[in-house]
């Protein structure tokens, strides 16, 4: 086993200084020497056999099961060296890719009821767990980093303000929210926008949560979520907005979702859709994110998206692109995580701590070092609903913030 291992990683481990100890206690050292060097132990060598066979999901499992450990550095560390490789995967791993490559439709098939189960699968986890490592406003997802020192809180508080100014979003607006998570997103445009906001999600956690949050502060006239399907909803809406949800739907479904959209949003109205997405193209989901983490999801390439929003016939007012946003979000994410993870212990168990540690490190390292990023595309039914120029979201951003500097203080829950 030795032998296979110390073969198989040297040619993969090109970069970066990685020492290997084997179950048998034998000592390698991988890479061309750059960068701090981590070391590493396999424990079993069950764990060694899993990852020579299918190393994007034996990795994360062996680590789970305490089979895998970090001895020098951090599994972020480990992490940046594996995902910065000249090759993206081993050779040894492309059948597997193939193979899922071949079959992500069948993956990604999210009809309602398995929507609804995928959803329950990671949303309806313990609330608690969030707390841990999210901002105080529960938004799990990328946020927008002004300047470096902007702390996680700033950060996504600059989020929804960069998209209620891309909505162009004022008071009495009827407003869908797909995939409203916590609430936090609907009850801004509420609150600071002055908008009539509808918010739908599969999770009941989060359901419940939103509409505890709205009635706090008062919102609850104009800020109501729902447990209900975006294919399910009735309108018209003047915006549509949905962040973090896209990922869900399915490439099988990105017909179906903008057809939808189209229907539910009226004739001058703006839908922003904020997601996470590929740099390079179509691909398949990592097995272990698939298996543990979000069962039925994928991340799209632009390239995939857009023929679906010109088959239902919206037209494409902006695109941003935010590259490094959402890997220093997951690092805020997990520096909180590791500072209460014994927590998270206490809510599950130490496997359960182990994989979302390993969840949210390669996510990280995945966005830092590969070609993934956010993107945010802006939407209408025909031309001339926004400006000509960009200068118009400066503009309503600077409103955005003299409002939220008169608001209330927000009132928090139990727990955050």
């Amino acid at each position: 086993m030795d032998r296979l291992l110390r073969r198989f990683l040297s040619h993969f481990i090109r970069r970066g200084s990685l020492t290997v100890t084997s179950a048998s206690g034998s000592k390698f050292t991988f890479g061309d020497g750059s960068g701090e060097p981590v070391a590493v132990r396999f424990l079993t060598a069950d764990a060694e056999r899993r990852i020579l066979i299918n190393p994007e999901l034996g990795l994360g499992e062996a680590y789970m099961d305490g089979d895998f450990v970090v001895e020098h550095g951090s599994l972020a560390d480990a992490l940046a060296i594996l995902l910065d490789q000249p090759d993206l995967l081993p050779q040894w791993a492309k059948p597997w890719w193939h193979l899922r490559y071949l079959t992500r439709h069948l993956k990604q098939f999210n009809p309602r009821s398995r929507a609804r189960s995928n959803v329950a699968h990671h949303y309806d986890l313990d609330a608690r767990l969030y707390s841990l490592f999210l901002d105080a406003d529960k938004q799990y997802s990328c946020a927008y980093f002004e300047t470096p020192e902007t702390t996680l809180d700033d950060a996504q508080l600059a989020k929804r303000r960069h998209i209620a100014a891309k909505l162009l979003i004022g008071s009495g607006q009827r407003l869908l929210d797909i995939g409203s998570g916590w609430g936090g997103l609907g009850l801004y445009l509420a609150e600071i926008g002055g908008a009539d906001v509808t918010g739908v999600t599969l999770s009941t956690e989060q359901l419940q949560i939103a509409n505890s949050r709205a009635a706090e502060k008062g919102l609850s006239g104009s800020a109501r979520f729902l447990l209900e399907d975006y294919r399910d909803i009735d309108g018209p809406f003047d915006r549509i907005v949905s962040v973090g949800m896209f990922e869900h739907v399915g490439a099988r479904f990105y017909d179906t979702y903008f057809e939808r959209c189209a229907e539910l949003l009226s004739e001058d109205g703006i839908m922003l859709l904020h997601s996470i997405g590929r740099s390079q193209g179509p691909d398949s989901t990592n097995p272990w994110i698939a298996k543990y983490i979000f069962p039925g999801g994928y991340i799209p390439a632009v390239s995939e998206v857009l023929p679906a929003i010109e088959r239902a016939g919206l037209l494409v007012c902006d695109i941003e692109i935010l590259r490094l946003h959402y890997a220093e979000t997951l690092k805020a994410w997990r520096e909180r995580f590791m500072a209460r993870r014994e927590e998270a212990v206490q809510f599950y168990d130490e496997r359960f701590a182990l994989m979302w540690e390993f969840y949210l490190a390669a996510c990280e390292m995945t966005f830092r070092k590969q070609a993934m990023m956010n993107f945010q595309i802006q939407l209408t039914k025909r031309q001339g609903v926004v400006p000509i120029t960009r200068d118009y979201i400066a503009r309503e951003e600077a409103r955005l913030r003299a409002i939220e500097g008169g608001a209330k203080p927000r009132l928090k829950l139990a727990g955050e």
